[in-house]
């Protein structure tokens, strides 16, 4: 299989994976919102938010480390296998203690603690499952994670929207969680011991290098991890679970486009570890490959939530609490334009082995939204949280733009902005006629994604010589 073929099939099956995610994330945010109300959604994204911190704490560094190595020599998979899997669960364990640690010491309400250590039990199954996944990954068989989650993913949303039709709250969900994510391990195990064959011994001193070998990462994920729910955090300490609740909302409506950007990034890496040994200019061109594709998506999504952005928010959630904090979606969607650069380099500079770079990217921007937050969110609540966001958007991607142009190399910008730019000036035309002609959002929602898809096609196809080329190529395939 050619290395396109293979880019495009792990990013498809990651898509997948992390769309579907992101579908059943969504909806059940939604849900939550409409059936149990802003505080009650306020009460889940926090324990959710406390979950992602630990889990990754606990297990993104190996996750990182793993893909890496495997993917540069796959000999040894059966060692990391086995080895890795104990040491994860160690410090899942040691994970899930801190955690509970953390929220009994912030002093919540009863009922939002109790939901916090529910849900954060969920860190073991699928710290556990990452190793699996890593080795997936560096294997560049990603449509087995996908086999793996996603009808988990779909029966666990329609559990969880069961449940809450039957009137079980918040930590009925969390509970459903953690079976979902137990069951996705088994299932990831079984397929793995078929293709791989574990070698059930104890190596002391792979245990003792890994542990050496990712305290960088584990400084990188740690503090980048904290640095993306600083404020949900920061919001539950100086605000509400109301606030948050609110907050989350619109967050979340920006998930559809990170799920894409992360599960191409994350496709890409093992093609961009290798493309190490290949010089910079292949580097180069597979670094604004992705960032081109992603502008291409980010940048007209974002023009659309300036003209659309308050009749979505009355769309998704029924709720004119939630349409009344339109300028706060505004504001952060700012990150769908710098994420990009952000985090293709972010992998860029992995590959090439300058972790410390994103160690000191982290620390940067952790430090500046936690300035910015206490001093903004205690004065302008929702708006504070937005704008703190905003900081560390850009703090993000000015480090990470400085290092990779003083150590690697500088992008041909026009090369990346071209054809983002022209599907963005014709996705302005019609979202202009679309706000002039004034349908229901529905309409307006399908007009405008099958004009999207109309221009990005027509853009492609000419990439490729026009429609004769195209046609061409693929009877040549028959």
């Amino acid at each position: 299989m050619s290395e396109r073929r293979k880019l495009a099939v792990n990013s498809i099956s990651m898509l997948v994976n992390r769309l579907t995610q992101g579908i059943v994330t969504f909806v059940l945010t939604a849900a939550i919102a409409r059936t149990l109300g802003a505080y009650a959604l306020g009460q889940y994204l926090l324990a959710i938010s406390y979950y992602y911190i630990f889990v990754n704490l606990a297990s993104q560094g190996f996750k990182t480390l793993f893909t890496r190595e495997l993917a540069r020599d796959p000999e040894i998979t059966p060692v990391y296998l086995v080895n890795g899997t104990l040491l994860q669960f160690v410090f899942s364990i040691i994970g899930y203690a801190a955690l509970v640690v953390v929220v009994f010491l912030l002093h919540y309400t009863a009922d939002t603690s109790f939901i916090c250590y529910i849900m954060g039990l969920t860190i073991v199954p699928f710290a556990l499952s990452n190793v699996t996944e890593a080795i997936f990954q560096a294997q560049e068989k990603m449509h087995l994670i996908a086999v793996s989650t996603v009808p988990v993913y779909i029966l666990r949303l329609v559990a969880m929207l069961w449940a809450m039709q039957l009137h079980y709250g918040i930590e009925y969900v969390a509970g459903i969680l953690i079976f979902s994510e137990s069951l996705i391990l088994v299932i990831e195990w079984i397929i793995l011991t078929n293709i791989v064959k574990p070698k059930w011994q104890i190596d002391k001193d792979f245990i003792w290098n890994t542990i050496k070998a990712t305290r960088t990462f584990f400084a990188i994920e740690g503090i980048g991890i904290i640095a993306t729910k600083i404020d949900i955090l920061i919001l539950s300490i100086l605000g509400s679970e109301v606030l948050i609740g609110i907050y989350g909302a619109m967050s979340q409506l920006l998930q559809p486009f990170y799920i894409i950007s992360s599960s191409l990034t994350l496709a890409a890496f093992p093609s961009m570890s290798k493309a190490v040994y290949l010089g910079k200019e292949k580097q180069r061109e597979s670094t604004e490959s992705v960032i081109e594709i992603l502008l291409c998506i980010g940048l007209p999504f974002f023009i659309g939530l300036l003209f659309f952005g308050k009749e979505l928010l009355l769309f998704i959630y029924k709720d004119p609490s939630f349409a009344q904090a339109t300028i706060i979606l505004h504001i952060i969607s700012l990150s769908l334009i710098t994420s990009n650069f952000s985090r293709s380099f972010s992998y860029l500079l992995i590959a090439n082995g300058f972790e410390k770079f994103n160690l000191l990217e982290v620390t940067l921007t952790t430090a500046v939204g936690g300035v910015a937050g206490v001093m903004l969110i205690s004065q302008y609540k929702l708006l504070g949280a937005a704008l703190m966001n905003l900081a560390m958007t850009f703090t993000n991607f000015s480090v990470f733009t400085y290092v990779v142009y003083s150590r690697l190399f500088s992008l041909n910008l026009w090369r990346v902005m071209r054809r983002p730019l022209l599907i963005s000036f014709f996705m302005l035309i019609v979202f202009l006629i679309l706000q002039k002609i004034n349908l229901d959002f529905l309409s307006t929602l399908i007009l405008a994604t099958c004009s999207y898809c109309f221009f990005a096609g027509l853009l492609t196809i000419r990439e490729f010589g026009g429609f004769d080329s195209v046609w061409q190529k693929l009877l040549s395939k028959r």
